[in-house]
Protein backbone atom coordinates (compact mmCIF):
# COMPACT_ATOMS: atom_id res chain seq x y z
CA UNK A 1 0.00 0.00 0.00
CA UNK A 2 1.42 3.36 -0.90
CA UNK A 3 2.34 5.83 2.03
CA UNK A 4 2.09 9.22 -0.16
CA UNK A 5 -0.28 7.98 -3.33
CA UNK A 6 1.59 9.25 -6.23
CA UNK A 7 3.53 12.22 -5.25
CA UNK A 8 7.31 12.49 -7.16
CA UNK A 9 9.53 14.00 -5.15
CA UNK A 10 13.36 15.60 -6.49
CA UNK A 11 16.37 13.94 -6.38
CA UNK A 12 19.85 13.45 -6.95
CA UNK A 13 21.79 10.42 -7.07
CA UNK A 14 23.89 10.23 -3.35
CA UNK A 15 27.21 9.58 -5.74
CA UNK A 16 27.15 13.15 -7.37
CA UNK A 17 27.32 14.42 -3.56
CA UNK A 18 29.96 12.29 -2.30
CA UNK A 19 31.71 13.38 -5.34
CA UNK A 20 31.65 17.57 -4.75
CA UNK A 21 32.40 16.61 -1.25
CA UNK A 22 30.23 14.50 1.34
CA UNK A 23 29.70 16.95 4.31
CA UNK A 24 27.32 16.65 8.09
CA UNK A 25 25.78 19.40 9.76
CA UNK A 26 25.73 23.06 7.74
CA UNK A 27 27.94 23.56 4.83
CA UNK A 28 27.91 27.12 3.42
CA UNK A 29 30.12 27.13 0.60
CA UNK A 30 26.50 26.90 -1.50
CA UNK A 31 27.82 27.62 -4.47
CA UNK A 32 30.23 24.21 -4.67
CA UNK A 33 27.42 22.46 -4.54
CA UNK A 34 23.82 23.76 -5.89
CA UNK A 35 24.61 25.04 -9.06
CA UNK A 36 25.34 21.01 -9.87
CA UNK A 37 22.37 19.78 -8.13
CA UNK A 38 20.27 22.23 -9.57
CA UNK A 39 21.43 21.26 -13.83
CA UNK A 40 18.50 19.14 -15.27
CA UNK A 41 21.14 16.74 -15.98
CA UNK A 42 21.75 15.70 -12.61
CA UNK A 43 18.41 15.55 -10.96
CA UNK A 44 14.99 13.93 -11.58
CA UNK A 45 11.60 12.89 -10.02
CA UNK A 46 11.48 9.43 -8.26
CA UNK A 47 8.20 8.19 -6.43
CA UNK A 48 8.58 9.02 -2.89
CA UNK A 49 7.90 6.11 -1.49
CA UNK A 50 10.89 4.47 -3.15
CA UNK A 51 13.03 7.82 -2.24
CA UNK A 52 11.89 7.72 1.57
CA UNK A 53 13.71 4.17 1.78
CA UNK A 54 16.75 4.59 -0.95
CA UNK A 55 19.64 6.13 0.25
CA UNK A 56 21.65 6.05 -3.03
CA UNK A 57 19.75 9.49 -3.65
CA UNK A 58 18.79 12.61 -1.42
CA UNK A 59 15.87 14.58 -1.81
CA UNK A 60 16.21 17.79 -2.21
CA UNK A 61 14.32 19.88 0.52
CA UNK A 62 14.58 23.63 1.32
CA UNK A 63 14.10 24.71 4.90
CA UNK A 64 13.26 27.98 5.45
CA UNK A 65 14.43 29.88 8.73
CA UNK A 66 12.28 33.06 9.81
CA UNK A 67 13.90 36.00 10.73
CA UNK A 68 12.68 39.08 12.96
CA UNK A 69 13.97 41.38 15.63
CA UNK A 70 16.73 39.01 17.01
CA UNK A 71 14.20 36.09 17.48
CA UNK A 72 13.18 33.11 14.91
CA UNK A 73 9.97 31.58 14.19
CA UNK A 74 9.37 27.93 16.31
CA UNK A 75 7.09 25.72 16.11
CA UNK A 76 6.14 22.21 17.07
CA UNK A 77 5.01 19.40 14.40
CA UNK A 78 1.31 18.13 14.62
CA UNK A 79 0.93 14.63 14.95
CA UNK A 80 -0.79 14.32 11.57
CA UNK A 81 3.02 15.71 9.87
CA UNK A 82 3.67 14.53 6.27
CA UNK A 83 7.01 13.27 8.06
CA UNK A 84 5.86 11.02 10.60
CA UNK A 85 9.13 10.43 12.25
CA UNK A 86 9.77 14.20 13.17
CA UNK A 87 5.84 14.37 14.80
CA UNK A 88 6.02 16.51 17.96
CA UNK A 89 9.45 17.41 17.80
CA UNK A 90 10.09 20.94 17.75
CA UNK A 91 11.17 23.14 14.47
CA UNK A 92 12.53 26.16 13.36
CA UNK A 93 12.15 25.39 9.55
CA UNK A 94 9.26 25.15 7.16
CA UNK A 95 10.14 23.36 4.36
CA UNK A 96 9.10 20.37 2.03
CA UNK A 97 9.28 18.46 -1.19
CA UNK A 98 9.99 19.72 -4.88
CA UNK A 99 7.36 18.30 -6.77
CA UNK A 100 6.64 17.98 -10.38
CA UNK A 101 3.66 20.46 -10.29
CA UNK A 102 6.80 23.16 -9.74
CA UNK A 103 8.36 22.17 -13.12
CA UNK A 104 5.46 22.64 -15.56
CA UNK A 105 6.03 23.91 -18.36
CA UNK A 106 9.93 24.64 -17.82
CA UNK A 107 12.29 21.96 -17.66
CA UNK A 108 14.01 21.04 -14.03
CA UNK A 109 16.37 23.36 -12.94
CA UNK A 110 16.92 26.45 -10.48
CA UNK A 111 13.61 28.26 -11.32
CA UNK A 112 11.92 24.81 -10.71
CA UNK A 113 13.78 24.63 -7.54
CA UNK A 114 12.78 28.13 -6.42
CA UNK A 115 9.17 27.85 -7.63
CA UNK A 116 8.70 24.84 -4.84
CA UNK A 117 10.26 27.15 -2.35
CA UNK A 118 7.45 29.43 -2.49
CA UNK A 119 4.61 27.02 -2.78
CA UNK A 120 5.70 24.83 0.33
CA UNK A 121 6.03 28.07 2.41
CA UNK A 122 2.82 29.18 0.98
CA UNK A 123 0.93 26.51 1.67
CA UNK A 124 2.46 26.26 5.46
CA UNK A 125 2.39 29.80 6.82
CA UNK A 126 0.57 32.87 5.86
CA UNK A 127 3.04 36.48 6.01
CA UNK A 128 1.90 39.56 6.36
CA UNK A 129 4.45 42.28 5.27
CA UNK A 130 7.61 42.05 2.96
CA UNK A 131 10.28 39.81 3.59
CA UNK A 132 14.05 39.25 2.09
CA UNK A 133 15.07 35.98 1.46
CA UNK A 134 18.96 34.53 0.71
CA UNK A 135 20.31 31.03 0.72
CA UNK A 136 22.74 30.60 3.16
CA UNK A 137 23.96 26.74 3.25
CA UNK A 138 23.15 23.14 2.55
CA UNK A 139 22.71 20.72 5.41
CA UNK A 140 23.19 17.37 5.89
CA UNK A 141 22.94 14.75 8.32
CA UNK A 142 23.58 11.08 7.39
CA UNK A 143 22.64 9.30 11.19
CA UNK A 144 19.41 9.06 11.51
CA UNK A 145 16.99 7.35 8.47
CA UNK A 146 15.25 10.73 7.88
CA UNK A 147 18.65 12.37 6.98
CA UNK A 148 20.16 9.31 5.16
CA UNK A 149 18.15 10.47 2.23
CA UNK A 150 17.23 14.11 2.35
CA UNK A 151 19.43 16.99 1.85
CA UNK A 152 18.35 20.55 3.13
CA UNK A 153 18.91 24.04 0.97
CA UNK A 154 18.83 26.52 4.06
CA UNK A 155 16.96 29.72 3.19
CA UNK A 156 16.96 32.79 5.46
CA UNK A 157 13.97 35.16 5.27
CA UNK A 158 14.54 38.22 6.89
CA UNK A 159 10.62 39.52 7.87
CA UNK A 160 9.88 43.20 8.08
CA UNK A 161 6.99 42.33 10.87
CA UNK A 162 6.21 38.91 13.25
CA UNK A 163 3.01 38.76 11.89
CA UNK A 164 3.36 35.88 10.79
CA UNK A 165 0.35 32.37 11.03
CA UNK A 166 0.08 28.97 10.93
CA UNK A 167 -1.78 27.47 7.47
CA UNK A 168 -1.74 24.30 7.98
CA UNK A 169 -3.28 22.31 11.36
CA UNK A 170 0.42 20.26 11.60
CA UNK A 171 2.25 23.40 12.56
CA UNK A 172 1.21 24.14 16.42
CA UNK A 173 2.58 26.16 18.67
CA UNK A 174 3.93 29.13 16.23
CA UNK A 175 6.18 31.64 18.10
CA UNK A 176 9.15 33.69 17.84
CA UNK A 177 11.96 32.77 20.34
CA UNK A 178 15.64 34.33 21.03
CA UNK A 179 18.75 32.08 20.62
CA UNK A 180 18.64 31.81 24.04
CA UNK A 181 14.76 30.39 23.95
CA UNK A 182 15.85 28.10 21.36
CA UNK A 183 19.41 26.97 22.96
CA UNK A 184 17.11 25.71 25.93
CA UNK A 185 14.62 23.79 23.60
CA UNK A 186 17.75 21.95 21.90
CA UNK A 187 16.67 18.78 22.69
CA UNK A 188 13.59 18.93 22.00
CA UNK A 189 14.49 20.50 18.27
CA UNK A 190 14.62 17.68 15.18
CA UNK A 191 18.00 17.26 14.45
CA UNK A 192 17.94 20.03 11.32
CA UNK A 193 16.87 22.19 13.72
CA UNK A 194 19.69 21.31 16.16
CA UNK A 195 22.24 22.00 13.66
CA UNK A 196 20.86 25.47 12.24
CA UNK A 197 20.91 26.50 16.05
CA UNK A 198 24.26 25.10 16.36
CA UNK A 199 24.91 27.55 13.33
CA UNK A 200 23.52 30.51 14.10
CA UNK A 201 26.33 33.21 14.55
CA UNK A 202 27.32 32.44 10.55
CA UNK A 203 23.93 31.86 9.61
CA UNK A 204 23.36 35.55 10.23
CA UNK A 205 26.62 36.64 9.20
Amino acid sequence: MSRYGDEQVLVIPRPLLDDLGSFQGLQFEVDRYLPTFLKPENNFFMSRDDAEDDPTHKQIIPYAIFHHGGKFLHYVRGKKSGEQRLASKGSIGIGGHINTTDKSPEPLGRETYLRGVEREVNEELKITGSYEQRIIALLNLDDNEVGRVHLGVVHLFDLATNDVEANESEIADLTFLSREDLLERHNRLEGWSQACVDGLDQILK
